[in-house]
């Protein structure tokens, strides 16, 4: 089944048609590595800021409890206080979650390859796209690329980390870099992960990125709203 064109997809190819790389602001908040991402900040209203003030197309919300500090409700309350789409991430498994997502006011939901086998994987994309979700598959390697491409997502993000160790590693754009060649024709690339700085948002757009997941650069930056302009970098020639 071919996946339809969610806002979400529309609106990362919105920003590469106005020749920019699109940034997904990641609201999470904590890091199993970085520990409370919010410092005090409500994610809703930050949510919207960068939504209304910074001109974030999409947004990316981790609804995992225990070890992100998410939950459903962050997620509806995110997606009814602002215009722009937005992705559920957490660890899914299984059909039910599926239909949660959809519940959730989600227009998209995150597929890990690392965490289940391809016959669920499969099983999870298709019933995603017959609840009206798009399928945002996330690989780390060679053979979770070809996985991504066998099914054909249009959403395809490479995690410059390993989520099996809960992302607690260095790993950055270089990886975006190395597995990049392995994407299918139509595909909207998205690198997750590791971008620090404009330096690696440009190093991921050189790679052929149409767009940037980011999370923990923002919360930590001085000025969340510099440092998101400061990642819109130019989508690569030919893209």
């Amino acid at each position: 089944m071919n996946p339809p064109v969610s806002r979400f997809a529309e609106a990362v190819m919105s920003e590469n048609k106005s020749g920019f790389v699109a940034v997904i602001p990641d609201i999470k908040c904590k890091s199993p590595k970085e520990g409370d991402l919010l410092r005090g900040r409500d994610p809703v209203k930050t949510a919207r800021y960068l939504v209304d003030f910074c001109g974030a197309p999409a947004l990316s919300v981790v609804t995992e409890k225990s070890r992100f500090g998410g939950g459903g409700q962050l997620l509806i309350d995110i997606a009814k206080g602002t215009n722009a789409p937005v992705l559920r991430k957490d660890f899914i498994t299984n059909a039910d979650q599926i239909s949660e997502t959809k519940d959730l006011g989600a227009a998209a939901v995150l597929l890990i390859c690392a965490v289940t086998d391809e016959k669920n994987l499969c099983m999870l994309y298709e019933t995603a796209l017959k609840t009206g979700l798009e399928p945002f598959v996330e690989v780390c390697t060679a053979k979770e690329m070809e996985l991504a491409k066998k099914l054909g997502a249009r959403l395809t993000g490479i995690n410059n980390r390993n989520i099996i160790t809960l992302e607690r590693d260095s790993g950055g754009p270089s990886h975006t870099a190395s597995l990049a060649p392995g994407v299918h024709d139509g595909a909207l690339l998205i690198s997750e992960s590791g971008i620090l700085s404009p330096g690696g948002a440009k190093e991921a757009a050189s790679a052929g990125a149409n767009a940037l997941l980011v999370g923990t650069a923002l919360w930590k930056a001085r000025d969340m709203g510099e440092m998101y302009k400061s990642l819109r970098v130019k989508i690569k020639e030919g893209k």
